[in-house]
C-alpha cells in the first residue's frame, strides 16, 4: 500500500444556547471512535480554518434562533460568503454535509441551516451527503441520530473515492518516471468496499464496538408484558442486540465543604442584564371556578425601579423548581442531610471530553439546595446521551437493559412514546427505575439551565404609571404512571402558590390577617420586543388577534391608545379592531368588563368575540374561532392589509396563530383575485415589513 491516506474532515458548529455545539461533540466522540479526525471549531472561529483551501470534506450543525436568524457565531462566515461580487464556482472544490437545527412551531423553520446551505450550493460546493433539518418541536433525536448514523458511510465513500484518486495519480506518475519504481497498490475493489460498508450500516455486521455498543438479550429475560411501557418492552426490541451510544466522559467533579455563607443572588444567574426585585400588589383569577383553565392577573410594583417597558414588550420571570421536588430528589440521591451544605463545582481534571467548560449556570461555590432549586431544570426532558449515562448507575440487570433500549437506535419509537412525549422527567426515571442512583456530577454535566419563563406585559406605564400587568393560565400536566399528582408549570405553579392566600382581592395586597401590604416579591429582568408595538403614528388602523390569555399584551395597546386619546383629542385616531375568542362566554371572558369600556369609549372600533364551547342559540351556527370570525370579515381585513396598516396576533401558534395565517392568505387570494402563491408572497412582504406582527408560543 502507498501513504495512507490522512481520514480528516472539518466539523463546523455554530450554535445559540448549545445544542449545535454539544450535537457536534457527539459527532466528533464518534468519529474518534472510528478511526476518523474531526477537526471541530465553532463557525466564528475563523482565523483556525479556511473553506476556501479546505480540501477534506465539511460537517456543518448550525441552529436557528430567533424567528428564523442564523446563530450570532454564525454572522461571520455568513457575511464573508454574501459576498456578491464572489464567482459562482469560488467554493467549487468543497464537499460538505449540513444538519440544520430549528423548531416547526415558527414561521421560518431551520432558517439558519438552510441560509448557510443555499449560499455554499450558489457558490458551486457540492454535497457529499443530504442536509439534515432537524425539528426541536417533534424531538431532535428523531432526524440527528439517524442523520450522524448514515454520516459515517458517506465520509467513507469520500475517503475511499480520495483514495482512489490519489493511488491513480501514485500509479501513473510511478509508470511514468521509473519502471523499477514499486507502484501504489490500489483496493482490489472499491465498489465491493462501499456495499460491504452500506451492509455494515445497515446492521447486517457491525464491529464498531467502541461506539456501539452490543447488548446481549439473554443476561437479561424480557418482561412479559403484552403492551410496552416506560418499564417494559416488548418483542422484537427485547430480543434485539441494541445499538446503543458511546457513554460521555465525565467533566464535572463536585466538593463538599463545611464552611457556611450566603447564595449568591439570583442576578448571578442571569447575562440578559438588570434583575429588579419587585413586590406583588395585586392578583386577580380571571376566570370563573368550573372553567377548563384558570387565568391569573397579577399587578407588580416597578416605581422604585429603573424597569421600563412599553406596550407589547415582554419580560422574564426567574422562578424556582418546586420545593417538593427538590426535596424528592435530593432523598431519592441521598442527599437529604446535605441540602444546606455549600459545594464547589469544578471541571474535572484529565477529563477526556474535549474543550470542556465550567457551566455558566452553575455558581463555583453555593449550596446543593440552590443549585437544584434555581439552576437546574429537573423537569426537562431527559436526552439520549442522559438515558446512556444513568445506564452505568443502575444496578438492577433489567432496568439497566430497559435504559439502554430506551437510549439505543432499535428504541427510538419508544423514547418517542414513554419519554419525550409523556414529558417524563429525571424524577419519574428514578421512580421508575429505583435501582438507579446517579451523581451529583451527572446531573450537573446532563441537566440543561433551569430557564426564566417570558410572559406578555398586560398594561401601560402612560395609564398605570409604576405597576405592570400580566396574564398567564395555571399550566397543568395530567398524573403519569411514575407520577401519582398531576403536576403545575414550574414558573406558574410556583406564582399560583405565591397568591393563593391572597386572591380575589381587587385592591392591594394584604396579609392574610388584614395587616400591612404583602412582601411577596419576584424577580424580573426585561425582554423587550424589538417590533410588537403600536404603530408609531397613531392615525394608522390596526387589527388585534388574541384568543384567551392572547389577548394580554392588546390589553396594553388599548390602556396607552385611551390614554393618548385623552391626552390628545385633537390628534387624529385610527380605528381598532380586535378578534377575541374563548370557551365559554359566562366562564373564561378576560376582560370583558374592560373591553366593554374600551368600546364604549370608542377606544375600541370594533370588537369581534367567540365562543368555542358554547351551544348555539341561533339555527346558524355563529364563528367558532377567531381564524372563523376573521374569514368572516374578509373584506374589512383585507382593506386593512392591502393598506399597509398593521395586524397582530398573539396566542398559541400550532393551534391558532397558523390558522389564522391560512386564513389571511385565503382572505387576500380572494380579494385581489390572485392565487394563493401571489397571497402568500404578499403577506410575506408584510411580514418583512414588520406590519404583520406575531408574538406566539408552543
Amino acid at each position: 500500500m502507498c501513504c495512507d491516506l490522512k481520514r480528516r474532515f472539518l466539523l463546523l458548529y455554530a450554535t445559540q444556547k448549545g445544542q449545535a455545539k454539544a450535537i457536534a461533540e457527539e459527532i466528533q466522540q464518534q468519529a474518534g471512535a472510528r478511526g476518523l479526525e474531526a477537526d471541530m471549531h465553532c463557525m466564528s472561529e475563523m482565523d483556525k480554518y479556511n473553506l476556501e483551501e479546505e480540501k477534506d470534506p465539511v460537517v456543518i450543525v448550525i441552529s436557528t434562533t430567533g424567528t428564523g436568524d442564523p446563530p450570532d457565531t454564525a454572522r461571520k462566515l455568513i457575511k464573508k460568503i454574501q459576498d456578491k461580487t464572489l464567482p459562482p464556482d469560488h467554493l467549487a472544490h468543497l464537499q460538505y454535509g449540513l444538519l440544520g437545527l430549528g423548531d416547526s412551531e415558527y414561521t421560518f423553520f431551520c432558517n439558519g441551516g438552510k441560509t448557510v446551505d443555499r449560499r455554499l450550493q450558489e457558490l458551486g460546493a457540492q454535497h457529499f451527503y443530504d442536509t439534515g433539518l432537524a425539528d426541536d418541536c417533534v424531538g431532535l433525536e428523531l432526524v440527528v441520530d439517524p442523520w450522524i448514523d448514515g454520516l459515517w458511510l458517506a465520509l467513507e465513500e469520500v475517503f475511499l473515492l480520495q483514495k482512489e484518486k490519489e493511488g491513480m495519480s501514485s500509479n501513473a506518475s510511478a509508470v511514468t518516471n521509473s519502471l523499477s519504481t514499486v507502484p501504489c497498490v490500489l483496493e482490489p475493489d472499491l465498489t465491493s468496499k462501499v456495499q460491504q460498508l452500506k451492509l455494515e450500516d445497515e446492521g447486517v455486521r457491525n464491529s464498531d464496538v467502541l461506539s456501539q455498543k452490543l447488548v446481549d438479550v439473554n443476561l437479561v429475560t424480557p418482561a412479559q408484558d403484552t403492551e410496552p411501557s416506560l418499564l417494559h418492552s416488548i418483542p422484537p426490541i427485547s430480543q434485539s442486540a441494541l445499538n446503543v451510544p458511546a457513554l460521555p466522559p465525565e467533566y464535572i467533579e463536585v466538593q463538599f465543604q463545611d464552611t457556611h455563607g450566603e447564595d449568591p443572588s439570583l442576578a448571578s444567574l442571569i447575562s440578559e442584564g438588570a434583575v429588579f426585585e419587585v413586590p406583588v400588589t395585586k392578583a386577580v383569577q380571571l376566570t370563573r371556578e368550573d372553567a377548563i383553565k384558570t387565568a391569573l392577573l397579577l399587578e407588580l410594583d416597578i416605581s422604585d425601579t429603573t424597569f421600563d417597558y412599553q406596550p407589547g414588550d415582554s419580560f422574564c420571570v426567574i422562578c424556582p423548581n418546586n420545593a417538593n421536588e427538590v426535596e424528592e430528589l435530593l432523598h431519592i440521591l441521598g442527599l437529604s442531610e446535605k441540602g444546606e451544605h455549600f459545594v464547589c463545582v469544578k471541571v474535572k481534571q484529565g477529563t477526556k471530553k474535549k474543550g470542556a467548560t465550567h457551566p455558566q449556570h452553575i455558581p463555583e461555590r453555593s449550596t446543593l439546595k440552590f443549585i437544584l432549586t434555581w439552576c437546574l431544570e429537573i423537569r426537562a426532558i431527559p436526552k439520549k446521551a442522559f438515558l446512556r449515562a444513568l445506564v452505568e448507575c443502575t444496578s438492577d440487570a433489567g432496568e439497566k437493559r430497559r435504559l439502554q433500549e430506551l437510549c439505543s437506535r432499535q428504541g427510538a419509537s419508544d423514547y418517542t412514546r414513554f419519554v419525550r412525549e409523556s414529558n417524563v422527567c429525571l424524577l419519574d426515571l428514578l421512580r421508575a427505575f429505583p435501582s438507579c442512583r446517579p451523581s451529583l456530577n451527572l446531573l450537573i454535566e446532563h441537566l440543561p439551565k433551569l430557564q426564566a419563563r417570558s410572559y406578555s406585559v398586560s398594561s401601560s406605564n402612560l395609564f398605570q404609571p409604576g405597576k405592570m400587568c400580566f396574564v398567564f393560565n395555571i399550566v397543568e400536566f395530567p398524573a403519569y404512571p411514575t407520577r401519582a399528582v398531576s403536576w403545575k408549570g414550574v414558573c406558574t405553579g410556583w406564582l399560583a402558590e405565591l397568591v393563593e392566600p391572597l386572591l380575589h382581592t381587587n385592591k392591594n395586597i394584604q396579609d392574610a390577617k388584614g395587616g400591612s401590604p404583602s412582601t411577596e416579591k419576584i424577580s424580573i429582568f426585561a425582554r423587550p420586543s424589538c417590533t410588537f408595538h403600536l404603530p408609531a403614528d397613531p392615525s394608522i388602523p390596526f387589527m388585534m388577534v388574541g384568543p384567551g390569555t392572547g389577548i394580554s399584551p392588546f390589553i396594553g395597546f388599548l390602556q396607552h391608545r385611551q390614554k393618548l386619546r385623552e391626552e390628545h383629542k385633537d390628534w387624529g385616531f385610527g380605528e381598532t379592531w380586535l378578534f377575541f375568542g374563548c370557551r365559554h362566554q359566562d366562564r373564561d371572558y378576560l376582560f370583558r368588563d374592560e373591553l366593554r369600556c374600551f368600546r364604549e369609549s370608542g377606544t375600541l372600533t370594533h370588537l369581534k368575540v367567540c365562543f368555542s364551547r358554547d351551544l348555539p342559540a341561533a339555527e346558524v351556527a355563529p364563528p367558532k374561532y377567531v381564524q372563523d370570525m376573521v374569514r368572516l370579515y374578509a373584506k374589512e381585513v383585507a382593506r386593512i392589509l392591502l393598506n399597509l396598516c398593521y395586524f397582530y396576533v398573539c396566542g398559541d401558534k400550532k393551534h391558532m396563530a397558523d390558522d389564522v395565517s391560512d386564513a389571511v392568505v385565503d382572505i387576500l387570494s380572494m380579494e385581489m383575485g390572485a392565487d394563493k402563491l401571489e397571497a402568500m408572497k404578499v403577506l410575506a412582504t408584510l411580514r418583512e415589513a414588520k406590519r404583520y406582527l406575531q408574538d406566539v408560543w408552543s
